[in-house]
C-alpha cells in the first residue's frame, strides 16, 4: 500500500528530505476559514461585513510509529531517535530558510502527499506526540503525534499532477478508491468540497454518498 509522506523543501520548493509515515492515516480532517470585516455602524442593527482576504487551509491527521513489533533479539529502537524527531525537526528554524536581508530565520515549508494528494505545501504549525509503551529501561518505543499543518500555497495554483486523473480538454477522470466521497474529491479538484454537486451532476449520481471503488468519474471543469 502506498504511504502517506512528508518531505523537507528548500526555497527553491525542492525535495531535500522525505520522511515516510510508518501507519497510513484513518482520516484527514481539512478546515478553511476566511477573514471578514465588521463596521460597527451605530444606526444599524447587523453591522456591514467586508470580504478581506482568505484564510489559509488547516489539515490535521494523526500518525502512529511503533518499533516494538519490529524488535530484533528482543531489543527495540528508541522511536523518537527513529522515527518522531525527523518531523519534530521540521519545526526549528532551518539554516536554508533565513532571509538574506532581514538575517530572520524560519522552519521550513514541508509537502504532504498520498495518494491524489500529491502535493499540500504548508507549515507544521503543532506537533503533539504521546508516548504510550516503553521498554524497561524507558526506552519510548511507541508514539502517537498529532500533526496540523497550514497551507502556505492555494492549492488552485499548483500544477495538477493527480496519478487518478487524466483526459484532454476541459474534462479529466478520477477512479474511486477505498473512503472516497464526493466532497472529498471535490476539495481534491477544485479545492471547495461544497462543490461535490458539480461532479454528482455530471456523472447522474443518484446514490452519492456509495461511490464504489474502481468507478471512473468524469471531472467537469470550472
Amino acid at each position: 500500500m502506498e504511504k502517506a509522506t512528508i518531505t523537507r523543501l528548500n526555497k527553491a520548493n525542492q525535495e531535500v528530505e522525505k520522511v515516510e509515515v510508518l501507519f497510513n492515516p484513518k482520516e484527514l480532517s481539512f478546515s478553511k476559514t476566511n477573514n471578514w470585516k465588521q463596521d460597527d455602524g451605530p444606526k444599524s442593527n447587523v453591522p456591514a461585513t467586508e470580504f478581506t482576504s482568505g484564510g489559509a487551509t488547516t489539515l490535521k491527521l494523526q500518525l502512529y510509529f511503533d518499533t516494538y513489533k519490529s524488535a530484533k533479539n528482543g531489543k527495540c529502537d528508541d522511536v523518537i531517535k527513529k522515527y518522531t524527531s525527523k518531523l519534530s525537526a521540521m519545526m526549528e528554524v532551518d539554516p536554508n530558510w533565513v532571509d538574506t536581508k532581514s538575517k530572520k530565520g524560519r522552519p521550513p515549508t514541508v509537502r504532504f502527499s498520498w495518494g491524489s494528494i500529491v502535493g499540500f505545501d504548508a507549515v507544521i504549525t503543532s506537533i503533539n506526540q504521546r508516548l504510550t509503551l516503553f521498554q524497561p529501561d524507558g526506552t519510548p518505543v511507541r508514539a502517537i503525534l498529532e500533526v496540523s499543518f497550514s497551507e502556505v500555497k492555494d492549492k488552485k495554483e499548483q500544477k495538477k499532477t493527480n496519478p487518478t486523473s487524466g483526459g484532454v480538454g476541459g474534462e479529466r477522470y478520477w477512479t474511486v478508491r477505498e473512503g472516497d466521497t464526493l466532497p472529498w474529491i471535490a476539495f481534491s479538484e477544485y479545492n471547495d468540497p461544497t462543490d461535490w454537486r458539480r461532479i454528482a451532476d455530471a456523472n447522474q449520481l443518484i446514490q452519492v454518498r456509495r461511490l464504489r471503488p474502481g468507478m471512473r468519474l468524469m471531472i467537469p471543469s470550472v
